[in-house]
């Protein structure tokens, strides 16, 4: 079957969809966001710890521009000098390079949050393919980074033109000033150019975040066949569920009919009822409903039945209040108990009739079945 094109993945990715794809390392990442921030923490922190850098750059270029003219003094000092000038510049850049390392890490996750994932490290041989990546090389999404590209560097050239030009007349006048105070001014000239560059970009990244998402989400659209695939794999197939379902009650209907010999009495309607009423002496529950049917299985209820000689019984109204009342395997309610007892003692009557030992009840008539539970007498509850 061909891959669904991407005009027919209309419908939004499922969430198994979404959690296979973060599996495998895709998720949403914006460039832009990360050079934001990094730009934004290091200046930040080059503008806060920036005494504490200028005091270790002093020192080094003092102790490094000094010289003992002794050649043996000379050689002795060189290499802590180079170790103790080494920890300075070190300790003078440690807290920009802790700052970066941590943005570093943290804008990257902003968008998407933390994936570990090995699949992205596995060869893709398919990555070789030359048509497939002509393809990519002129694809729609190749197109807008190039233009993105050229945005953020029409961008940022822009402003670091406007701002060179509006401070060029000051930066000219550099030459005329003291040491510290050119440094100083110098300095505010590099921050509010850092700071202007790093407004634009933040432009760019509040255009590049939305679209990053945007883009993630139709990439991973999915077909309403992917997603009805989808469904039967997590949910299994319709059709297949229906046979279990159908097999499951054809098991059940076995186990019941096979139950039907070691029942007391079976309850007719005549026609359209039978309920199968088991009860067990030796326990103190009440008397089970082994079997029960309508239609088609009343009537294999009544004719296995007949085969095993089990009793059997019109009564109507009892038959249709065990029907609806009383599930399979469950005791009867305590609102039957009086019709069944009369039920199971002319069964028992009939039992010793037939051994020669009583003679012939009569059957019963007339048994106690309270209207509410009769769901043909007109007071049973609406279901």
């Amino acid at each position: 079957m061909a891959e669904d094109s991407d005009l027919e993945k209309t419908e939004a990715a499922s969430p198994q969809r979404l959690t296979k794809a973060r599996e495998e390392g895709q998720v949403a990442r914006s460039r832009e966001l990360n050079t934001c921030l990094i730009l934004l923490a290091g200046a930040m922190t080059l503008w806060i710890s920036g005494g504490f850098l200028y005091d270790r750059l002093v020192y080094v270029m003092r102790t490094t521009m000094h010289f003992d003219w002794t050649p043996k003094s000379a050689v002795e000092s060189l290499a802590p000098g180079m170790l103790d000038n080494f920890l300075h510049v070190l300790t003078g850049l440690f807290p920009l390079f802790v700052v970066l390392v941590v943005i570093a890490i943290g804008s990257s996750v902003a968008l998407g949050g933390l994936v570990f994932s090995g699949k992205a490290l596995n060869p893709n041989f398919g990555r070789m393919n030359l048509l497939k990546g002509l393809g990519r090389m002129v694809s729609a999404s190749t197109w807008v980074e190039l233009l993105k590209t050229l945005l953020k560097a029409a961008v940022i050239g822009g402003v670091g033109v406007m701002v060179i030009k509006s401070y060029l007349p000051q930066m000219l006048a550099l030459s005329h000033l003291s040491l510290p105070r050119a440094l100083a001014q110098g300095m505010e000239m590099v921050m509010f150019c850092c700071a202007t560059i790093i407004a634009s970009l933040l432009l760019i990244a509040l255009i590049d975040v939305p679209w990053q998402m945007f883009s993630h989400a139709k990439k991973l659209r999915m077909s309403k066949e992917e997603v009805k695939r989808e469904h039967k794999e997590n949910e299994g197939d319709p059709h297949i569920k229906g046979r279990i379902r159908q097999q499951q009650r054809e098991m059940a209907r076995h186990r019941m009919m096979s139950s039907i010999p070691d029942a007391d009495v079976v309850v007719t309607n005549p026609t359209h009822y039978a309920v199968a009423l088991k009860y067990e002496q030796e326990g103190d529950r009440a008397p089970l409903v082994i079997a029960k049917g309508i239609g088609e299985i009343a009537r294999k209820i009544r004719e296995i039945a007949a085969e095993n000689k089990v009793v059997q019984l019109e009564a109507p109204a009892l038959a249709r209040a065990l029907y609806a009342n009383v599930e399979l395997d469950q005791p009867i309610p305590e609102a039957l108990f009086t019709a069944v007892a009369q039920v199971l003692a002319w069964v028992y009557q009939l039992r010793q009739y037939r051994q020669g030992m009583a003679e012939e009840p009569d059957r019963p008539v007339n048994l106690p079945v309270p209207p509410e539970l009769d769901p043909q007498s007109g007071q049973a509850p609406a279901p």
